[in-house]
């Protein structure tokens, strides 16, 4: 949390938020000789197709993904990924030399260095912060947004993310009216940056876009919506405020997606046993 469909979740001029999976297609096949659901237990469901999407204005991009994925069904089919061709090359994600942030803001990194590295770095973490499941509960998602935000754009979004995540749209995710999940289950909302581009940067503003996979998904033998991943970019309009860069405006967009693999699902347990075992990067270099 999204911070999950939509971790940042609404929609402003010019964004394109239609959740973590978006209106890209996939195809999931299962090994020969398996049957049952994505987790091994019951009859599989079928391949599920174009979600429909809740805008909810002034409010983060991921929690359109998060509406997706509550009211998403169907069936999917296969379809390609178009990439952006031309454009600069991508500078590579080398290391700096200079020592990674150590400050934190409750769990979130902070006191990144007034630099193009700095904001690249903390676009990064801050993708991961909005994307997390932190976001799902009240208090968690005020300490988050008041965190990665600049002030007056925090206070715009809290009264709104509040209207938005209502007890019906959380029943919609299998979570109680706190965000957590039923026992025995594991509800996994997640952002891993693949990679990283400054668009601009000014000294005290820069606009930098973070590409990652997301993780979104509730495991559980019950589950009816297993985890599943999406490929999306996020941009962030950020400005260097108290000494830390601090997010304005943010936008999303669907892929770059590669063509799926055909590693075999997991059980609900094993997913379980990854989600406890396997923590978060902090993403600064």
């Amino acid at each position: 949390m999204s911070y999950g469909d939509e971790h940042g979740y609404g929609d402003g001029p010019g964004r394109t938020d239609d959740g973590f999976g978006g209106t890209g297609q996939t195809r999931t096949r299962l090994p020969d000789g398996r049957s049952g659901d994505l987790y091994g237990g019951g009859p599989r469901r079928p391949a599920r197709g174009s979600r429909s999407l809740i805008t909810v204005v002034g409010v983060v991009v991921l929690l359109i993904a998060a509406i997706a994925f509550a009211n998403r069904g169907g069936d999917k089919g296969a379809e390609g990924a178009k990439g952006t061709g031309g454009g600069a090359a991508a500078a590579p994600t080398a290391a700096s030399g200079v020592k990674p942030v150590t400050g934190k803001n409750g769990t979130i990194p902070a006191g990144f260095p007034h630099t193009e590295q700095g904001a690249a770095s903390a676009a990064a973490n801050y993708a991961v912060a909005l994307g997390s499941d932190g976001m799902f509960g009240q208090d968690s998602r005020d300490s988050i947004v008041e965190t990665v935000y600049a002030p007056d754009a925090a206070g715009r979004l809290k009264d709104t993310l509040d209207a938005a995540y209502t007890v019906e749209f959380l029943q919609k995710l299998g979570l109680d009216a706190n965000g957590n999940p039923p026992e025995g289950s594991t509800f996994v909302s997640r952002t891993i940056p693949v990679g990283t581009s400054v668009k601009s940067f000014g000294g005290d503003s820069a606009k930098v876009s973070v590409w990652y996979t997301g993780l979104i998904g509730m495991s559980g033998p019950g589950s009816t919506d297993p985890v599943s991943t999406t490929w999306k970019t996020w941009t962030f309009d950020l400005r260097w405020l108290e000494n830390d860069w601090r997010i304005v405006t943010e936008s999303q967009q669907d892929g770059p997606a590669p063509v799926p693999g055909d590693v075999a699902a997991s059980t609900s347990d094993e997913i379980n046993k990854a989600v406890e075992q396997y923590g978060g990067f902090t993403y600064a270099r």
